[in-house]
């Protein structure tokens, strides 16, 4: 199976490791990654600040880039659901507008075949036990678009759950929001903040070493509030966890 890689800006820019990882697992369950070189932003950060038009090009772009493969593979579930809800939408707005069908049509492609992750794994290649080895406590945050745009249900822990050596410990209020948001952490940082630090506070009140979840820019807001609390746990992504074996040890 061919599939694209779509590493999306936050994990290219300052999670590059992430991408690695998707690599390093894929391969060893027998896919055939490629990494388009001309890929760019989803448009996910524009269409959420009001710059819905602004966000076309990008869409556009991304259907070309992307459009040729069987599958595409994104270790973000927030422009995953970015492609896969607000695309749609795109194109039924651009229609309501009088503008023709020709976004609708140019994006239709790469709507069903975009997958996050998880979903890739368990829907699509049908494995769960992805022969993993981590040996930490670990306790599992599912991100706002993945548990409601994409609805990943327990996909990620079921994966988790099939990861030798892991200790996968509840976590108090998981399906509350971080408080990230994009730009709501800029445009409401005082409630991002306290939302962020309730959702560190109930991690650690797991006694696990690592928080988990599917989406890095999550986790970098609330790694950023458990360093700003001196928990000593780290946030990793799940990709990290998967991608790590008793041979190779991911850091």
């Amino acid at each position: 199976m061919r599939v694209a890689l779509f590493l999306t800006c936050v994990n290219d820019t300052l999670y590059p490791d992430t991408g690695r990882a998707v690599v390093k697992l894929l391969t060893r369950l027998g896919v055939d990654v490629d990494f388009p070189m001309e890929q760019t932003c989803c448009g996910q950060a524009h269409y959420n600040t009001g710059y819905r038009h602004e966000a076309e090009p990008l869409a556009r772009h991304f259907s070309d880039v992307f459009g040729e493969y069987e599958a595409i593979v994104t270790p973000s579930g927030s422009c995953g659901a970015m492609v896969r809800e607000l695309y749609p939408r795109m194109g039924e707005r651009a229609r309501a507008e009088g503008r023709g069908d020709t976004l609708a049509t140019t994006l239709a492609p790469v709507v069903p075949k975009t997958y996050e992750l998880t979903e890739f794994l368990v829907d699509v290649l049908g494995v769960t036990d992805v022969g993993a080895y981590y040996p930490h406590s670990v306790t599992y945050h599912p991100t706002c678009h993945g548990l409601r745009s994409l609805g990943l249900g327990d996909r990620p822990r079921r994966l988790l759950q099939a990861v030798r050596g892991l200790e996968l410990r509840e976590l108090p209020g998981a399906d509350e929001c971080c408080g990230f948001g994009g730009t709501f952490a800029v445009k409401n940082s005082d409630v991002s903040a306290a939302m962020g630090a309730d959702k560190v506070r109930n991690a650690a009140s797991t006694g696990a070493e690592m928080l988990c979840a599917a989406d890095n820019s999550c986790l970098m807001h609330i790694g950023g509030t458990m360093t700003r609390l001196d928990t000593g746990m780290r946030p990793v992504h799940i990709a990290e966890i998967l991608a790590s074996t008793e041979e190779e040890p991911w850091a």
